[in-house]
């Protein structure tokens, strides 16, 4: 493995790029057959739910799970950078929530949140792990900011998108997430 002070050659991070790119495009395309076929094995780290989907199958229900909730779920990319084993990507993700996301009714209304994610890439230069970071407060604080709080209905909706929330808030995290190793900084 190199240093994590030298970058692979251009060629290298040229192809990584055009991967993540690709894998981009095909999620909201919702190819998910061209989406998978970017990781040897696929494997999406969730750290604000603490959550990993690994495999194709768990890939697949999250995929599912999220276009039901989002269907016009898109991206605009604010920045591409590069490190010595990762594409990290700053986006926007947006869409509508038109269906429930887990145990939260669908409010009708949109998100735009700022999030980051981290393609790394093995030894191999192999797509190893789609890691993703974001703030829930913020998706949540949009969706439910768009209900009338005058509205019966909506006022029903919010108590039920609260204690769907509440819900899944006392979830354990994934042990994958939570045994992590120092990196050695003597070098």
């Amino acid at each position: 493995m190199s240093s994590r002070f030298t970058l692979p050659p251009e060629d290298v991070l040229r192809a990584r790029e055009k991967l993540v790119l690709d894998h981009f495009h095909d999620e909201v395309t919702q190819d998910w057959n061209a989406t998978l076929s970017t990781f040897p094995h696929p494997h999406y780290e969730l750290i604000a739910p603490m959550v990993v989907h690994d495999g194709d199958s768990e890939v697949r229900d999250y995929y599912h799970d999220t276009r039901v909730a989002f269907p016009d779920q898109d991206h605009e990319i604010i920045a591409l950078r590069h490190s010595h084993d990762a594409v990290i990507v700053e986006f926007w993700l947006l869409g509508t929530h038109l269906g429930p996301l887990g145990k939260i009714p669908p409010t009708g209304s949109a998100h735009r949140t700022r999030m980051t994610a981290y393609f790394v890439f093995d030894e191999h230069e192999h797509l190893a792990i789609e890691r993703i970071y974001f703030d829930q407060l913020t998706v949540l604080k949009q969706l439910l900011g768009g209900l009338d709080k005058r509205n019966p209905r909506d006022l029903l909706t919010l108590a039920k998108a609260l204690a769907g929330a509440l819900a899944t808030a006392g979830g354990e995290p994934d042990p994958r997430l939570l045994a992590t190793t120092p990196p050695n900084l003597g070098d």
